[in-house]
């Protein structure tokens, strides 16, 4: 692991990061997240009768936007050409809890974790947004990186 934080010149100015001499290569970066809801609010979205729709397919389709803007919500990251998102919904009853999976691709220079993460935060977020009417006490948690493969560093698995 890096002791260094690569978003600092030497000064401790903040930059963005250079990767202009970096390889092309096929990067990859699995990102998920989960959202605890009531039991009514979560057979809602399970059986689709939500008053403003089909709550994952919304939520799977705000992921993917948020992807692509990444580079305009964190000021630091480098505009990417994304070559796949996807992203994955498992509904655990027995918690009321929604957790998902989301796998974004490029071939590029740089890596693409904040994609990733943005996108399972966004689509967490839509979820809420979609079903706070009936229930404001939902909560999102386990915003994490599970995986990463490409550039310089390799392999990466979380625990």
């Amino acid at each position: 692991m890096s002791q260094q934080l690569t978003h600092f010149d030497a000064q401790g100015q903040a930059h963005m990061v250079d990767v202009g001499a970096k390889d092309e290569t096929r990067r990859v970066a699995v990102a998920t997240g989960a959202i605890t809801m009531l039991p009514a609010t979560f057979a809602m979205v399970r059986e689709g009768t939500a008053k403003k729709g089909d709550v994952l397919g919304i939520a799977r389709i705000a992921a993917i936007q948020g992807s692509k803007r990444t580079s305009e919500l964190i000021p630091l990251c480098h505009p990417i050409p994304l070559t796949r998102v996807a992203v994955d919904f498992e509904l655990e009853e027995a918690d009321s809890r929604i957790v998902v999976s989301v796998t974004a691709e490029t071939v590029g220079r740089t890596g693409v974790e904040m994609e990733a993460l943005t996108a399972a935060s966004v689509a967490l977020l839509t979820i809420y947004d979609m079903c706070k009417a009936v229930d404001r006490g939902m909560t999102m948690s386990g915003i994490r990186l599970l995986e990463k493969l490409g550039g310089k560093s390799g392999h990466w698995t979380g625990s």
